[in-house]
């Protein structure tokens, strides 16, 4: 999308990231706001939506991707504490930020929540973060039926291994087979960022109008239920 004008939230330790992205977004002409917080935090996200508002005016497409994933044997090495957390990165976030960013939001506007197949073959050393997952279809559903008549689409990408720092902390050891079917694919492989993207590019276009309440699956082959 050349020549957009691009907000990215990040937290302080993707900083690097961040600044990875803002080059990439200027040297194609676009304008990039980086903003550093944590959006698990409804009032972080109210600011989040102030700023973006004041720099930008208008909003047209929402990417809500705030995620976080600890790999445990079963449902007893799981805390309390660890699956609040969860719950407050992966799915409180998108419910904060979206409500936050509704008012200025256009009417022909998109919204795309990140999904994961985790929630659809049930990975279980990935109980709290597949759970979380499942609730962000559930959240994408009844938004669409929100907001459409609104002329807001919602729709979701469920993706599956993706080669990013999140995947590369739990992928297969030497002799491992995916733990619990977390980073298998019929293809043989995980798949790469450029290869999710176009999911996203697809659903933030106009192309996608006709398309409400879905979810797309990138996921190298595995057949799921939707």
């Amino acid at each position: 999308m050349e020549g957009a004008k691009v907000a990215v939230v990040y937290l302080p330790a993707e900083e690097e990231d961040a600044q990875h992205t803002k080059a990439q977004v200027e040297k194609n002409g676009g304008e990039i706001l980086l903003i550093a917080s944590d959006l698990s935090n409804s009032i972080n996200c109210k600011d989040v939506a102030e700023r973006v508002k004041a720099a930008f005016g208008t909003i047209h497409i929402l990417v809500n991707n705030a995620g976080t994933r600890n790999e445990k044997g079963s449902i007893s090495d799981i805390s309390e504490e660890q699956w609040a957390s969860t719950f407050r990165v992966n799915i409180d976030s998108f419910f904060y930020l979206t409500k936050a960013i509704l008012p200025s939001m256009a009417q022909n506007g998109s919204i795309i929540n990140s999904a994961s197949v985790d929630s659809y073959i049930g990975v279980p050393s990935r109980l709290d973060y597949a759970t979380t997952k499942g609730a962000i279809t559930a959240f994408t559903r009844s938004l669409s039926n929100d907001l459409v008549k609104k002329g807001i689409r919602v729709n979701a990408v469920a993706a599956g291994p993706v080669w990013t720092p999140l995947v590369a902390s739990g992928v297969d050891k030497p002799g491992q087979h995916g733990h619990g079917l977390g980073n298998w694919t019929p293809m043989g492989r995980v798949g790469q960022p450029v290869e999710i993207a176009t999911s996203y590019v697809f659903l933030a276009a106009n192309e996608s109008q006709f398309m409400s309440g879905q979810t797309l699956h990138p996921n190298g082959g595995i057949v799921v239920n939707g």
